[in-house]
């Protein structure tokens, strides 16, 4: 049994990943600042998987925090989830995203050396291919250039560990090129749930479902597409969880970097999402249509064939998996984790 840290474990994507570890044997630990989560999803793994993670709440940029995890326990590997990611607010408080996601991916490496830990998986993102290359990703084509300071981030961080391992023989990186993860876990006991305004599609249709919104607005209907609506590669997060389980025992058996696309391959337009929701849920979604929002493209999807090949990995849930899952989890939950508080 191999012991697993998850930093920002306790997020969306990060609390799906720890189920599929703890389900598939792994022991993991949990270190989170709860910056844009809470601690009752700790209680909710717990009740999905009979086993309560370690939950440590660490600021992953704080050295001395990180370090006395790696003290206290003896870590096989590291998924690294914890940064901040909202788009739009990178652009207003970059010195803060840049701080905080570089910095934290640095501390972490330097501890790692300190206890000769050497296997890392990232949680990187489709956003540092950029405008200039055409769909389908394909993993061996060049980064572009970033139109926020979130994906700059990302793709710093991609060099910066792909030096670290340059010049550590021993070490094992996995960047893991993310599409746009929705769904939730089918019991609808743990999912999306944003703080503020949600910056993603799924949570604002599912906030707009249960009352909490009044109505979502398209940007743009008159993108080169089908229906004029952008398209994107939406992929159930279970399905991201178990690549990222996947591509940490990857880690553990080999050395060097890979880069793996997770998605499905196949694209949805906005209006094929509101549609699919509506089926899944019986709630007709109030949209309107506004203007096209500054660095949207119009359509990104991936290529997935590397880690079906490398990793045996595949997406196999569908998009009316996804809404279906994301119904559950916002009908049982309107108010996200805020409506287990007393």
């Amino acid at each position: 049994m191999s012991r697993i840290l998850l930093t920002g474990g306790a997020g969306f994507i990060g609390s799906h990943t720890a189920v599929a570890m703890i389900e598939a044997g792994h022991s993991v630990i949990i270190a989170d600042n709860l910056y844009n989560s809470d601690e009752v999803v700790i209680d909710r793994i717990e009740k999905i998987t009979g086993v309560r993670p370690d939950f440590r709440f660490c600021d992953v940029c704080d050295n001395n925090q990180v370090r006395e995890i790696f003290r206290e326990n003896e870590i096989d590997g590291v998924i690294h989830f914890a940064g901040y990611k909202a788009v739009g607010e990178s652009s207003e408080k970059p010195l803060e995203y840049y701080r905080n996601n570089i910095d934290s991916t640095l501390t972490l490496l330097e501890i790692m050396r300190e206890f000769g830990v050497c296997n890392f998986v990232f949680s990187s993102s489709a956003t540092v291919y950029g405008p200039d290359n055409e769909p389908p990703y394909k993993e061996s084509m060049k980064k572009g250039s970033c139109s926020n300071p979130y994906s700059w981030t990302k793709s710093m961080i991609e060099q910066i560990l792909t030096d670290a391992a340059a010049a550590n023989p021993d070490m094992s990186v996995m960047l893991l090129r993310y599409f746009n993860p929705i769904g939730a876990h089918k019991s609808g006991l743990i999912g999306e749930d944003p703080q503020g305004i949600p910056n993603n599609l799924m949570p604002f249709i599912t906030q707009v479902a249960v009352g909490r919104r009044e109505e979502l607005t398209v940007f743009g209907d008159d993108y080169d597409t089908p229906d004029g609506t952008c398209r994107r590669d939406y992929i159930h997060v279970m399905d991201l969880a178990e690549g990222h389980l996947k591509a940490i025992e990857l880690a553990m058996s080999s050395k060097g970097v890979e880069i793996f696309n997770l998605g499905t391959g196949v694209p949805y337009s906005v209006l094929e999402v509101i549609k699919a929701f509506e089926n899944a849920s019986g709630i007709m979604i109030n949209y309107t249509i506004g203007d096209r929002r500054e660095g949207d493209l119009p359509g990104l999807w991936a290529d997935a064939e590397k880690a079906e090949r490398m990793l045996g990995w595949k997406a196999v849930r569908t998009l009316d998996d996804m809404c279906r899952d994301s119904w559950n989890w916002q009908s049982k939950n309107p108010k996200g984790y805020k409506g287990d508080k007393k």
